[in-house]
């Protein structure tokens, strides 16, 4: 029984997970390095050598302090809420409960990598996993840095209610979509079922009181090791990341402005790859207004934050991998629909 449950525990999933993404990693790296080598030897290796390493610091820097925001959330979540303060707050229609968590991001101001930690340990609370994944897709965008960050770039305008409105939308019709599924639990990866199973730590079990200070250092080192957990995973994205933008010039996209439909799909694709952080998308986008459409252009905005190739890589750290491609299609879909609409309907 004792060898059973071991086999099961989040630290041991975590490593199996961990070191199977790894190995891909090292593989493409390996097949990365010949390609080098064939196109132009040494010369050429070591010049994309020196962009993998450019582009991996800026994304890792980038992310790192909000996924430290996310992690420090998390830990204040588990020391000073109960369950019934996470599950009392959302409605029981499964309609308006994806519409609550989408909703929430403007009270929790973190990015796409800081949601993940803090969406597992409201899982963890009580909050039912459609509502999360609610909150995952939608709060990278609707948290008042971002909104703010895009009304200095782009004014009180289309651009910024279009971001609102089709994110919310998206956002509340993917996790409406996953209510429907009879056994929400089943969506969630086996980590996070026994990260969920884990009872609070004793001392603040008991009912004796608690000091203060005894409290903020159990949020410190909760949030301590959720951080190397989930970071782990963030390092993987940003590597892969820095990896295809070595691979696919950005210059080669960006010429491919034209057309009401191949412009939404290139932008797309182009936030996929930039893996940007979400409070800065929009002055990246604002670049790419003089030669993208509108449509294009929200397509960046709203799928950007929701999926790109960091974020996907700390999604499987918790979800079911057939989740995970859920999450990113249902949305790359609504995204492609509305932009496209809106390039040829709304003339904008």
């Amino acid at each position: 029984m004792a060898k059973s449950i071991g086999i099961t525990s989040p630290a041991r999933q975590s490593r199996l997970s961990f070191k199977w993404v790894l190995i891909g990693l090292i593989v493409l790296i390996l097949a990365w390095i010949a390609w080098s080598l064939s196109l132009g030897g040494w010369p050429a290796l070591l010049d994309r050598l020196s962009s993998f390493t450019t582009i991996f610091l800026s994304i890792f820097i980038e992310a790192s302090p909000f996924l430290l925001l996310g992690s420090l959330g998390s830990g204040i979540i588990e020391v000073f809420f109960a369950d019934q303060d996470i599950s009392r707050w959302v409605p029981s229609n499964p309609l308006l409960g994806a519409l609550v968590g989408s909703l929430m991001g403007l009270f929790f101001p973190v990015c796409e990598c800081g949601v993940v930690p803090l969406t597992r340990r409201l899982i963890k609370r009580g909050l039912p996993v459609p509502v999360g994944i609610s909150f995952l897709l939608g709060a990278p965008a609707l948290n008042p840095i971002v909104l703010m960050s895009t009304v200095v770039a782009f004014g009180w305008g289309p651009v910024l209610w279009g971001r609102v409105g089709l994110t919310l939308l998206i956002a509340t019709i993917t996790g409406f979509i996953f209510s429907l599924q009879k056994d929400p639990t089943s969506l969630l990866n086996q980590t996070t079922l026994d990260f969920c199973a884990v009872k609070p730590a004793p001392a603040l079990a008991s009912s004796e009181p608690v000091r203060l200070k005894d409290k903020i250092q159990q949020v410190l080192a909760t949030s301590a090791d959720e951080f190397f957990e989930i970071g782990r995973f963030l390092v993987l994205g940003a590597s892969l990341a820095s990896l295809l933008q070595t691979v696919v010039p950005q210059a080669a996209l960006l010429g491919l402005s034209q057309g009401p439909v191949l412009s939404v799909l290139i932008l797309i694709l182009l936030a996929v790859l930039l893996s940007v952080c979400s409070t800065v998308d929009a002055f990246i986008a604002l670049s790419f207004a003089g030669s993208f459409t509108t449509g294009s252009i929200l397509a960046f905005l709203v799928f950007g934050p929701m999926v790109d190739i960091k974020s996907t890589a700390m999604f499987l750290h918790v979800f079911q991998r057939k989740t995970v491609v859920y999450m990113i299609l249902l949305p790359l879909f609504l995204t492609i629909l509305a932009a496209v609409f809106i390039n040829f309907n709304l003339g904008l």
